[in-house]
């Protein structure tokens, strides 16, 4: 699977599943643009992949910070061939206890940074008659849980974003897929377990082995290498026919 000179926009890259992908995508040929809110990190995180790739200052909830940035792409390499829409964040909560702006943080970071960055790139992709456009999901975008209710809305909302842009991207030969891992052993799922134990009312090894892995057939955390090679298989597919779809990739939680 090869991604030889092609142009890949990977926001959130910097850390975690982002810079995976990232750092997949360059060791198959790619040349990397990292897009972060933090762009010391995104410049470190390009740095460490090596020459030729390059961080770009992006906000993906601020619709001209996304124009600049994937104007400043054009500028330097003259075309897109990949978009990674990976930024987001968790904020675990029950429903009343939700604030609006936290529900608004958290679903205009996934999901009108996915739709920004979308309506940002598709143009320059069908002026060249190709690209691919792979949303993050997660096996919540197919179900919930509890205490999640505006990460699961908007992981929700990009599937309906991907099988819209698939339909409108087809003639143009773009094509979008979303990747729906399980859970992945980062800071951000770190940082939920005690935070469901103490609302779940039970120890943070239930809420690891119960809540997280209890639906799993192995009872492993999917692995940020999982989520990269299935967005280098989903990259690097030859055709429409693989489009508007959802992968998971969960070690079983869920099988469709």
């Amino acid at each position: 699977m090869e991604l030889t000179d092609r142009i890949c926009i990977v926001t959130g890259g910097a850390s975690g599943i982002g810079f995976e992908i990232a750092r997949t995508f360059a060791q198959a040929g790619g040349k990397v643009v990292i897009a972060d809110i933090n762009v010391d990190a995104a410049n470190d995180a390009a740095r460490a992949l090596g020459e030729g790739h390059t961080g770009v200052d992006m906000d993906v909830t601020d619709e001209a910070a996304v124009q600049r940035g994937v104007e400043k792409v054009i500028a330097e390499h003259g075309r897109i061939d990949v978009l990674v829409s990976n930024a987001g964040i968790q904020i675990v909560k029950r429903v009343e206890e939700f604030s609006y702006a936290d529900w608004r943080k958290v679903v205009a970071i996934h999901l009108d940074g996915g739709f920004l960055t979308s309506k940002a790139v598709l143009p320059h992709m069908y002026a060249r008659g190709s690209g691919t456009i792979l949303y993050v999901g997660s096996v919540h975008s197919q179900e919930a849980s509890a205490l999640k209710a505006p990460y699961v809305s908007a992981k929700h909302g990009l599937m309906g974003l991907a099988r819209t842009i698939a339909k409108e991207g087809g003639p143009h030969g773009v094509r979008t897929n979303v990747i729906c891992p399980g859970f992945v052993r980062t800071p951000l799922v770190d940082k939920q377990i005690p935070e469901q134990a103490k609302d779940l009312g039970i120890s943070e090894e239930e809420v690891v082995n119960e809540v997280m892995l209890g639906e799993t057939v192995d009872k492993e955390f999917t692995t940020v290498e999982d989520v990269a090679h299935t967005a280098l298989f989903l990259a690097t597919f030859p055709s429409n026919a693989l489009t508007g779809q959802s992968i998971v990739v969960s070690h079983g939680w869920r099988m469709d």
